[in-house]
């Protein structure tokens, strides 16, 4: 069993397991950095972290076209759900099994405010079991906070994390939550899409690499990294 992860730029990634697709925060019509068009992308489920634009994008138009099921907090599923998309509602610290492996939302420290105004929960980030044990754990728009140790004290295979500073963790804070985590790999995320979020993954893969033993991987919008 392997998965390949995907990054589409900006929050955007898509993973594939066994052949089931997930697709994750599909910023991507109104996205400079995007990889693919919301009419190309394949989705079996999407994991929707949070409610602004930047991360909802185009998860409404690609459920419908694809009939995936969209996993994310309680009131950002009601929501989807009255637009006509089939939802799962899950909350902090609590977990379900899917096709293609166990959930669990995470903590993320952020907002979560919907376009048009509307309450979107807590914001959250994803800890994704696979069936060979392998676990990934996708921070998605988050600040560092303490326990992500905890979250690496669960063995993650996989990372990825948001350095592009501003909204989210800088370079600086990222590589504090990879000596918390700890992960086998980390793929940098939310970065460069606009001028305000600019930064240089290279270089801070380099620091990661040369501060932890974490094999950093950067990719650019529409590369894979895959682990068995």
């Amino acid at each position: 069993m392997s998965v390949k992860l995907t990054w589409y730029g900006h929050g955007a990634q898509g993973l594939e397991v066994d052949g089931i697709k997930i697709l994750v925060d599909p910023f991507l019509s109104d996205n400079p950095a995007a990889s693919i068009t919301p009419d190309r992308v394949a989705a079996d489920y999407i994991l929707l972290s949070h409610g602004h634009g930047d991360h909802l994008g185009n998860t409404v138009d690609i459920a419908k076209r694809t009939g995936a099921l969209v996993i994310t907090n309680f009131e950002i599923a009601n929501w989807l759900g009255k637009q006509g998309v089939k939802t799962e509602g899950q909350h902090i610290g609590g977990g379900c099994h899917y096709a293609f492996g166990y959930v669990k939302l995470t903590q993320a420290m952020h907002g979560s405010g919907l376009p048009d105004g509307s309450y979107g929960g807590n914001p959250a980030g994803f800890l994704l079991t696979f069936k060979n044990g392998k676990k990934v754990y996708l921070a998605c728009d988050t600040g560092l906070f303490g326990d992500m140790r905890l979250i690496g004290e669960e063995g993650i295979e996989l990372a990825t994390l948001p350095i592009g500073d501003h909204y989210t963790m800088g370079p600086e804070d990222a590589l504090r939550a990879v000596k918390l985590i700890q992960p086998k790999h980390v793929i940098p995320v939310h970065y460069n899409t606009f001028d305000l979020i600019k930064q240089d993954a290279a270089a801070w893969a380099a620091r990661v690499e040369a501060e932890t033993s974490t094999k950093a991987h950067v990719l650019n919008p529409g590369d894979s990294f895959e682990i068995d």
